[in-house]
């Protein structure tokens, strides 16, 4: 695993900001390392600066260097498909949500097993949230419940239950008490984690809703949406501070959108955002004005299912059938996004 294999490959497409094909350049090599999963690639997050956390239908989970592809560790511990994965800030933990019921965390520097289990949901646990102190823990779970745990000793210090709120991703907003769940329910909503209260609902969108990120100012949040043959699959910006409404949509995915992250502002970029799909593309928007800025079709990938943000330039997406992307996003005014390796 993590092998580089030297294997030449090509950037399948590119589109302009219009959806017009774009005359292809120069081929270009992508590298390829040995893959780091045995099977579909669930859920992918950045750990640290070089290096990222995915989990699969394998069952394992596994830290990478995102620049080598070299695996650094691989936990074995969950007996269904890993459906999730993520990290405390600035920590050598990370966290896992499995199909198994089960949470798990595990040592970047430990032992090969969990240092600590969550247990207590009913079903598949598809949400997973860190305190920016990394002293708690929350998940969601498609038991309609939400679960705060104390990481230190996998006590569960509070569980809330809504009809029919089938969890389907939360993320923590970046410097407050709060965290973002959406649900297939279609709505969106604000928890407060000291009471572990529902602080604000969004109006319910049309589709099942997939995904959910936090502004890093804590301004605004994103969520994602379900959808089929262009209907549906549009990315949604809201405002989380002032008015708690709709700001902005961002439409152009042919199926559902799987995931949505906020992009760290460079040095000649405005605010933008980027959305992964079921039709195998990635694309990146202007957060103010909607427009798309650039498209990337991963031919052969199969639907994405995540999206982690490494830096300014460079992004990793989980895929279906080829693993793990690195996308490299270019500085200049004419955004360009092209694969530069897989593994």
């Amino acid at each position: 695993m993590g092998k580089l294999q030297s294997k030449i490959s090509f950037r399948t497409a590119k589109y302009r900001a219009d959806g017009s094909l774009e005359e292809m350049g120069p081929t270009h090599a992508v590298q390829q390392h040995g893959p780091v999963h045995t099977d579909t690639v669930t859920s992918v997050a950045a750990l640290q600066p070089d290096l990222c956390v995915s989990g699969g239908r394998d069952k394992s989970v596994a830290v990478c260097s995102w620049r080598s592809g070299a695996v650094l560790r691989q936990f074995i511990g969950h007996e269904r498909e890993v459906t999730k994965v993520t990290s405390a800030l600035d920590s050598n933990r990370v966290f896992s949500a499995s199909r198994d019921k089960t949470v798990m965390m595990w040592e970047l520097h430990g032992t090969s097993g969990p240092s600590q289990h969550f247990p207590g949901h009913e079903l598949v646990v598809t949400g997973l949230a860190v305190s920016p102190d990394a002293s708690q823990l929350c998940t969601g779970s498609r038991d309609n419940t939400v679960r705060k745990w104390d990481i230190e000793t996998g006590e569960c210090l509070g569980r809330a239950a809504i009809s029919r709120n089938l969890v389907t991703h939360l993320c923590w907003v970046p410097g407050e008490p709060y965290f973002i769940q959406t649900s297939e329910d279609k709505t969106i909503r604000l928890w407060d984690s000291r009471e572990l209260q529902v602080a604000h609902t969004f109006p319910a969108k049309r589709h099942i809703q997939t995904w959910c990120d936090a502004s890093p100012d804590g301004r605004y949040c994103l969520s994602s949406s379900g959808g089929s043959a262009g209907e549906g699959g549009e990315a949604t910006l809201w405002d989380l501070r002032q008015t708690r409404s709709r700001v902005r949509e961002y439409k152009g995915h042919f199926q559902t959108t799987t995931s949505c992250v906020f992009l760290p502002r460079g040095p000649a970029l405005a605010p933008s955002i980027a959305t992964s799909s079921c039709d195998s593309t990635v694309k990146v928007w202007d957060q103010d004005t909607g427009a798309c800025l650039a498209t990337l079709c991963l031919e052969g990938s199969g639907p994405l299912a995540s999206l982690a943000v490494c830096n300014s330039s460079t992004l990793l997406c989980a895929s279906c059938n080829s693993g793990i992307h690195v996308l490299r996003m270019s500085d200049s005014a004419d955004l360009a996004l092209e694969e530069v390796a897989v593994f």
